[in-house]
């Protein structure tokens, strides 16, 4: 893929015959890890980015997710998904946000139906989603804002939790005919997860939420990709395992006085941190001008 841009990248993975697969990120550090892995696409997740800022995502700004995503793609060569919750509002409201995340470098977002402003109390299944008229609205504004053709808009719907199952299908559907690029959905059960993509005319997107309290259905990527699902995101994986890891060498060095970490190994683990920011590039930089 060489030669295109992020976007067109993933408009080609879109297109293309497998499942997309999206790690969530918060900054770019850890997007450059996976992108060094070969991950084709990260998402920047309304849950881990509300953790890496200890609050909680409904209380993320604008601002800060627009940041965060302009720090992100100046990191990486990848696509970057954008979870813009509800739009912050309006379709006013939609409008700004689809403009900033386009000027941002997203290579696609997703806006909700899900009121303003969101409750924190819906991580724990206590959800309200707005009247259909009212998201069709918010759809037609980020359709209409959006001045690059290639940057995708996903429409998610939370109406198969606060509904039912045939609501959620209605409402994905409905998105597509109105010119959704994908829809995201929330299935309550397997069954529910299996049916989705036989009921559903367009591309689908899964979030994998590992450890979720509701336990949500999970699978395994060649299992999303037989049901028919085009892209599945994995909401809080990376964040629940880097903390166990912080925790595991906070305590050793607390209890024990060390990190408990290998000596030789640590050095090619920080050589390796130091690869991933660039270090050499900025050695070779200084010895070619300052430190001649």
């Amino acid at each position: 893929m060489g030669g295109m841009t992020a976007r067109t990248k993933f408009r080609a993975l879109l297109s293309g015959p497998h499942i997309i697969v999206a790690p969530c990120v918060w900054d770019p550090y850890t997007a450059r890890v996976a992108e060094r892995l070969g991950y084709d696409c990260v998402a920047i997740g309304g849950y881990v980015l509300g953790t890496h800022l200890v609050t909680s995502e409904p209380l993320l700004t604008l601002t800060e997710v627009a940041n965060t995503c302009r720090y992100i793609t100046a990191a990486v060569q990848i696509p970057v998904v954008v979870d813009a919750g509800t739009g912050w509002g309006e379709p006013l409201n939609v409008m700004r946000t689809v403009k900033e995340l386009e000027r941002a470098g997203a290579a696609a977002l997703h806006i909700e139906d899900q009121i303003f402003p969101k409750r924190v109390l819906y991580h724990k299944g206590v959800e309200h989603v707005v009247p259909m008229e009212e998201m069709m609205m918010r759809l037609k504004a980020a359709l209409a804002a959006r001045t690059d053709p290639d940057l995708v808009i996903i429409a998610r719907t939370d109406a198969m939790r606060t509904d039912n199952f045939a609501e959620g299908v209605r409402r994905a559907n409905l998105f597509l005919e109105a010119g959704a690029d994908m829809v995201m959905i929330f299935p309550n059960t397997d069954e529910e997860t299996r049916q989705a993509p036989k009921e559903i005319k367009g591309p689908i997107v899964y979030v994998q939420s590992e450890g979720n309290v509701l336990r949500r259905p999970l699978f395994s990527v060649k299992g999303f990709e037989e049901m028919g699902y085009k892209m599945v995101i994995y909401s809080a994986t990376l964040i629940c395992a880097v903390t166990q890891e912080l925790k595991r060498v906070l305590i050793s060095l607390r209890d024990q006085g060390v990190s408990g970490l290998p000596k030789e190994e640590m050095i090619l683990w920080r050589k390796e941190v130091e690869d991933l920011i660039g270090l050499d590039e900025f050695y070779k930089i200084e010895e070619e001008t300052v430190e001649r």
